[in-house]
């Protein structure tokens, strides 16, 4: 393998940073977020917007943003009121709103605005906020940092209804070299705080310079570089007319040895920023601060102040007044005494002084706590919230009497996520981003003057989640085990200080409303066989047998994650029918066939299917399926001698209509009511009557488009009042000679139809008039229908339905531009760069090229929701989807004007532009994830099939030789491919008795399959994901096939005694030496207890069954479990054993050790019980970290010796043994009869093993040191590369070749690539490559291609990627290319991919290596650039698009794993 590519599948979840600032809109504007929950009627899952004023007390509702690794996401809350009786919709699709009503409140839930992944890690976020001038028009900015000192600041930009860079700040480079005082490796990434009132910034860059920014008049960002030195953490607070900066910082430096006599060594300084001075004078300043003081928090005005929050105290610091909170953990004599758990107190107020007297005396308070790693925030202007790092949430009161802060008060609260940070979002709703577990947002409503807790009774915390299991869970809402407020109450929580009776006390209840799920961190994974594997399997189906099974999440957030990259639906049955050509389902609402039922079916959701109809060949099946499916083709007036080309529901599911390819027929259940032929138009003189039949139908209740085969198309226009359709050829489309590509109808539904408010006087106009009444005159629907249309020359327009005059047009849809605006009222410069984008390339010499990409599909859907837009999807003929979000933007207010100078008979043409739809956009959504296919010439049947509910979910299928679900959740498309049964050709819902909102496809092999999806898979989230509690966690899972079971070490916190656990840190061995007062030590202590679990899959899909435990002993951590082939010496067989092997942490003062175990796992006869029985145990020197097994041996490293042993039936005796410098050994890796071995910190060794001398020996290791998480070996036909991930996020690629000058005689291993992730890689999994469409065609041998192997790897932000083998010359191909999108492709935030690829030495000496990995991160935007820029690149580097297309799909077909 000399050439690699990077690709990322699953991208990160883990969130890092949260803020929340009015991005979309500004805090006037904010009102129409907040919508009232729908009453019952007949289209319930359609909310009526009449009453979307903000609830009492809601407020302005800002944006969230959300940073995990390197992915940006903007999102708005959505608020629902509760209206009238709090009702739920009547809809089956709907959800059981999250956490009950609370404050007029019915839910509140996320959704997605825009979604970035930027080339750069996010090191801090914040929101600046401006909003406050102009009356709250002016809308807020964000400004994020990256290392090693750049700054961006991001603004919401209307017109492309994304980020736009407002400014970039870079403190990097020679002419910044003197900020870094000579040093070379910082501890973190610059860090950024905002003034309150959005004056200014400041970030901290090195660790020590303070650069202050401040805010330019227009948004963005201008800088000073006014640098100062400092440490630790920095804030800017309010309450001054100029801005005022506080900084936490240490005087003199102590360490842990000294902490004792020296513990007071941190100060906080108050500085005056004056930007335009540029001065920073000292204001006040307080010393003596604790040295584990780690944090500040800004008091909000009125009261003012900083709160310095330390591992046990908490401080309150202002110009006037001290106070503060501390713990037992400093005693009055300097002598250090170990406590448990730190009380936290009260204490009195002090005058201001710049030292404190710790020596008064201090009452104990109700409950200890640990401080260090919180994240606070404010909830109102005296109650801060701090997420501890066990996940309780405290609420600490500011007790202020007008003037000064009397005292401050904890109390517990309830438990919570692991937070990694946390915000408010307007005045009801926080946000707890979390790395470690899903992310939440809560509500949260304060009262006053609740009743205390009776004396004597203990505080119990109750979880903010409950603990459900996760089944139950996924079916209410879609997220692992999260639960709503226990037993649906409200719980209050009560402030416990000393003096509470004193005061009204605040009481805070909270409701759980949305979760953002998350996957990571990715600790270890297995690769197993799923439940529903299919054993006959083979090729690229064969994948979608297996699933990734993950270490994720930490403490009560530890879970099992088993995640399936593609869905393999549950199938309840399955008929062979050869030969079919599509399927679709109608209902049949009629009051005769079953009138005991009515009652239950009023709502049109759970409405049951009353036919399928099948269409073969040469004829049309018919089956009946209220019940059972049942044929009645004999018994109905279908028209069954011929092959159907649609089928659907009119008149408001009372008729079903037929169409075939000469013509149509309307039915009233079995009955035909009507039958319609088709003729051609006569005045097309040139082709024969006979010659144009049907050839693709759009349905949109009353009217049905027809696209005849020879590119005219008709219109069926339904009459309400007499159940029957006529033919209607538009007359724009009579006298046109284009020819039509492709056409759709699209329903606008819903009470207030979406593309209404994209024109200003849309309904004054006449069509839409008309077309609100129905065609009788009598309201029939509410909604709008148009037509949309591509031509055979790739223009779209859309008209109104049934006038059709033009409301929108695009010129050159196919092309793929990211923006389309209406090109009719487009002023001639302004926005339009946007629109235009380079779609005048010249070249003659591709034109031909470009002129036959035409659009063959065309799909235009909202689905359900008040604040849903509608996707325009496009498929083309190359196998390209093209997908768009509708969004509003209200141009240049002189659009009038430029018509009225555009156009000279402007005045016929004002009415026609008064009806248009100019203030719609599009936007171009990437499918990165989708498959391209190999499109046939010929494809009849449409391959788009939309639904609103399958198994609760809407979206659409698209079948073909690629099958993918496209799923829409928080207006997001989620893209899942389908993988299990090869090529679909027909795909339908069904919803009946014995099949639950599910679906039927037909295979290309002609099997039809009833199926379900599987519903304890969470489909928000870029792979399906279930989620299993642990409880505890997870370190470490394997996977044993014979058994299918899943063996995993993990851990519990457990308290114990703490004279306990000092006794076990004194060597037993040496002697009695227990100091005399150990015995007396009062109180508790936290130690992680492990055991490894024998977990087994459920065949249903439910939650996992623990099949038996195997706890280790007292201190005893256990390492690593893995599943070994043994050869018995004895018996002369092979034996399939868990290793298991563990270390004693007993301290520093014992020597390390550990034990090797050998456990056999048997069934017993009837398969219900597993019985895990020990076979062999040894303790040895040192730790025993990794384990594998080698041709029959099993290869341990036990501390610093990697030690070889034969497995005799009874033990295990060594026969060779390698003494290296490794200090301890992180991974090992076999292949045949090399070893590869990784150490924590002397890089990799390359072994190999000789049966004749039974001898280990040293082929060639790196020189250099490095901090190794993974190892892995991969395999390219005959070639062997080793490949590394480090602690510094980078990824190495080494190789042996001792014939090589350079590598002195073999000794040392050659570097073959390097690469910047990212992310820490923990895991490598070597996966062999799937065969592509090249390898199936070439005629080169084929050996070399089979034996390919990629390596998919997970990490500790949440994303899996894979690294995978290239030949040369694609290699050659893409890296220029990639070169080239390096400038052609604007970057957000003005980040610069090559840099963040780059080799991350963090100031190490470091020989850079070869660059022989592309990134396709940034080759996945070649596809989303408009096609004659994708030409004009591929000219530039002297290829064809097409070429490139190809080989980017065949990497991705290579690597469709799972």
């Amino acid at each position: 393998m000399s050439y690699a590519a990077y690709k990322m599948m699953h991208w990160p979840t883990g969130i890092q940073h949260c803020a929340s600032g009015f991005i979309t809109h500004s805090r006037a504007g904010s009102a129409s977020n907040i919508a009232p929950l729908p009453a019952d009627d007949l289209d319930s899952d359609w909310p009526s917007a009449a009453a979307a004023a903000a609830p009492r007390g809601v407020g302005p509702v800002p944006n969230l943003v959300v940073g995990a690794a390197n992915v940006l996401e903007v999102y708005v809350v959505r608020v629902q009121e509760e209206a009238g009786g709090a009702r739920e919709p009547a809809s089956g699709a709907a959800e059981p709103r999250r956490g009950g009503v609370m404050a007029g409140i019915s839910g509140a839930s996320l959704e997605l605005v825009c979604h970035y992944r930027l080339h750069g890690n996010i090191e801090s976020m914040a929101a600046l906020c401006i909003g406050g001038a102009d009356g709250g028009r002016r809308r807020d900015s964000i400004i994020l940092t990256f290392r090693d000192a750049k700054v961006s600041v991001l603004e919401f930009d209307d017109s492309i209804h994304g980020l736009r860079t407002s400014s970039m700040h870079c403190f990097e480079g020679p002419e910044w070299l003197h900020l870094k005082r000579g040093r070379e490796s910082f501890a973190r990434g610059p860090f950024v705080k905002v003034d309150p009132q959005g004056r200014c910034a400041g970030v901290l860059v090195y660790g020590l310079q303070m650069i202050i920014l401040k805010a330019a008049e227009a948004g963005g960002l201008v800088s000073d570089d006014n640098a100062f030195t400092t440490e630790v953490q920095s804030l800017l607070v309010s309450s001054y007319i100029e801005p005022v900066m506080v900084i936490l910082h240490e005087q003199e430096l102590t360490w842990a040895g000294r902490v004792s006599w020296k513990h007071h060594t941190c100060m906080i300084s108050a500085l005056s920023i004056s930007t335009t001075l540029k001065q920073h004078p000292l204001i006040w300043s307080a010393t003596n601060l604790p040295h584990d003081a780690y944090k500040l928090l800004a008091v909000p005005s009125p009261i003012g102040g900083v709160l310095v929050i330390g591992a046990n105290t908490i401080h309150y610091h202002s110009q006037l007044r001290v106070c503060w909170l501390c713990s037992f953990a400093v005693s009055v004599d300097n002598r250090s005494v170990m406590v448990s758990r730190h009380s936290i107190s009260c204490t009195p107020c002090l005058d201001r002084t710049d030292g404190f007297d710790f020596s008064q005396e201090m009452t104990r308070s109700s409950f200890s706590v640990e401080l260090d790693a919180a994240n606070a925030t404010w909830l109102s202007d005296d109650v801060a919230m701090l997420s501890a790092k066990t996940g309780e949430l405290l609420l600490l009161t500011l007790v202020f009497d007008g003037r000064v802060v009397q005292r401050l008060d904890l109390s517990k609260s309830k438990a919570s996520v692991l937070t990694s940070g946390i915000t408010s979002i307007g005045n009801s709703l926080f946000f707890l981003g979390s790395r470690l577990g899903d992310s939440l947002l809560v509500q949260f409503t304060c009262g006053v003057g609740a009743p205390m807790l009776p004396p004597g009774i203990k505080e119990e915390v109750g979880d903010i989640e409950g603990d459900a299991p996760s089944a139950k869970r996924l079916r209410m809402s879609p997220s692992d085990a999260l639960q709503d407020i226990i037993n649906g109450e409200e719980l209050s929580l009560y402030g416990s200080g000393p003096n509470n009776a004193q005061s009204a006390q605040k009481t805070f209840s909270f409701a759980v409303r949305d979760s953002l799920i998350n996957v990571g961190p990715l600790k270890d994974f297995s690769y197993g066989l799923r439940m529903n594997a299919d054993p006959n399997a083979t090729g690229i189906a064969k994948q979608s047998n297996y699933e990734l099974v993950c270490c994720s999440g930490h403490g009560k957030n530890g879970t099992l994650c088993v995640l399936q990259q593609s869905v393999r639906p549950e199938v309840i049955t399955q008929e062979p029918i050869p030969g079919c050509k599509g399927l679709w389902t109608v209902y049949h609402k009629n009051s005769r066939s079953h009138g005991v039922d009515s009652s239950k079916m009023a709502a049109d959701e759970d409405e049951y299917h009353a036919y399928l109809i099948i269409s073969l060949e040469t004829r049309t099946m018919v089956l009946q399926t209220v019940n059972n499916l049942e044929e009645v083709t004999e018994n109905v007036d279908y028209y069954v001698q011929g092959s159907t080309i649609a089928a659907g529901n009119l008149f408001g599911r009372r008729r079903v209509i037929q169409v075939y390819a000469r013509g149509a027929r309307i039915l009233d259940g079995a009955f035909m009511t009507q039958d319609l032929s088709f003729r051609a138009p006569t005045s097309e003189a040139g082709s024969g009557p006979e010659s144009s039949t049907v050839s693709s139908v759009s349905i949109a209740d009353p009217y049905v488009l027809l696209r005849m085969t020879d590119g005219s198309i008709q219109l069926l226009v339904g009459d309400l009042s007499t159940c029957t359709i006529s033919t209607n050829i538009p007359a724009v489309f009579e006298s046109s000679k284009k020819s039509i590509a492709a056409c759709t109808l699209y329903h606008d539904k819903g009470p207030e139809p979406w593309l209404r408010m994209t024109s200003t006087d849309a309904w004054l106009s006449t069509g839409l008039g008309e077309a609100i009444e129905g065609a009788d005159g009598t309201p029939h629907d509410q909604g709008d229908i148009y037509c949309v249309i591509c031509y055979e020359n790739g223009n779209l327009e859309i008209f109104d339905v049934p006038n059709f005059n033009c409301v929108f047009c695009v010129e050159n849809f196919a092309s793929g531009k990211t923006y389309l605006g209406d090109t009719f009222i487009q002023e001639p410069s302004g926005d339009s760069q946007n629109f235009k984008n380079s779609n005048d390339v010249a070249g003659h010499g591709r034109k031909e090229n470009s002129q036959n990409m035409k659009v063959v599909e065309l799909a235009m859907q909202r689905w359900p929701g008040l604040h849903s837009r509608p996707f325009l999807f496009g498929i083309l003929s190359d196998g390209t989807i093209l997908c768009y979000h509708a969004y509003l933007f209200e141009g240049a207010e002189n659009a009038s004007k430029v018509e009225e100078a555009s156009v000279p008979n402007s005045a016929s043409l004002r009415n026609i532009s008064a009806s248009r739809l100019k203030n719609l956009r599009f936007i171009r959504v990437p499918l990165d994830t989708y498959t391209r296919e190999e499109m046939s010439s010929d494809t009849p049947f449409p391959r788009i099939t939309m639904f609103k509910n399958v198994g609760g979910f809407p979206g659409f299928f698209l079948s073909g030789s690629r099958p993918a679900w496209f799923m829409i959740f928080r207006e997001r498309l989620r893209i899942h491919p389908q993988l299990c049964d090869g090529p679909i050709v027909a795909f339908t819902v069904l919803h009946n008795m014995y099949c639950n909102h599910g679906l039927i496809y037909v295979t290309s092999q002609g099997t039809l399959k009833i199926c379900q999806l599987p519903s304890v898979l969470c489909y928000d989230n870029y792979w399906p994901v279930q989620k299993i509690p642990l409880k505890g966690t997870p370190h470490q899972v394997t996977y044993f096939a014979e058994k299918n079971l899943y063996p995993l070490i993990v851990s519990v916190p457990v308290l114990k005694p703490l004279n306990q656990v000092l006794s076990s840190l004194v060597d037993q061995e040496v002697g009695h030496q227990i100091e005399h007062d150990i015995s007396n030590v009062d109180g508790t202590y936290t130690v992680e207890e492990f055991e490894v679990r024998i977990l087994e899959p459920e065949k249903s899909g439910g939650p996992w069954h623990t099949r038996g435990t195997i706890p280790m002993q007292s201190s005893e951590n256990a390492l690593t479990v893995r599943v070994v082939t043994l050869f018995n010496t004895t018996t002369r067989e092979n034996e399939t054993l868990l290793a298991i092997g563990t270390a004693y942490l007993q301290g520093e003062d014992v020597a390390g050790r550990g034990r090797v175990l050998l456990f056999s796992i048997e069934r017993n006869s009837d398969n219900s019980q597993i019985l895990i029985s020990e076979v062999y145990s040894k303790e040895l020197k040192g730790a025993i970290s990794a384990l594998a097994s080698l041709q029959g041996h099993l290869l341990i490293s036990s501390g610093p010796k990697v030690i070889l042993h034969k497995w005799t039936g009874s033990e295990l005796n060594g026969v060779a043994f390698y003494d290296a410098p490794p200090l301890y050994v992180v991974s090992l890796n076999i292949v045949k009869n090399f070893i590869l071995l990784g150490d924590i910190h002397k890089s990799i060794y390359f072994l190999s093993w000789k049966e004749q001398g039974a001898q280990l020996s040293l082929l060639a290791k790196d020189f250099g040191s490095l901090d190794c998480f993974a190892t892995e070996f991969l395999i390219d036909g005959s070639t062997l590369s080793l490949i590394v991930s480090d602690d510094q996020k980078n990824v190495q690629i080494f190789y042996y070749a001792p014939k090589m000058s350079e590598s002195w005689k073999g000794q040392k291993l050659l570097s073959r690539a390097e690469f910047h992730v990212g992310a820490h890689v923990t895991k490598f999994l070597r996966l062999q490559m799937l065969p592509t469409s090249v390898d199936r065609t070439s005629a080169a041998p084929a050996s070399d291609k089979t034996n390919r192997f990629a390596l998919l790897f997970g990490t500790l932000d949440g994303s899996l990627g894979c690294i995978a083998p290239l030949d040369e010359l694609t290699f050659r191909r893409l890296q220029s290319l990639q070169k080239k999108l390096v400038d052609a492709v604007p970057h957000v935030a003005g980040l610069n991919p090559r840099s963040f690829r780059q080799f991350h030495s963090n100031g190490k000496a470091h020989r850079p290596g070869p660059d022989s990995i592309v990134d396709c991160e940034l080759l996945s935007h070649y596809e989303m650039l408009p096609f004659e820029q994708q030409l004009e690149i591929a000219n530039q580097i002297g290829t064809t698009r097409f070429q490139i297309v190809s080989n980017l799909n065949d990497l991705t077909l290579g690597t469709s794993f799972l």
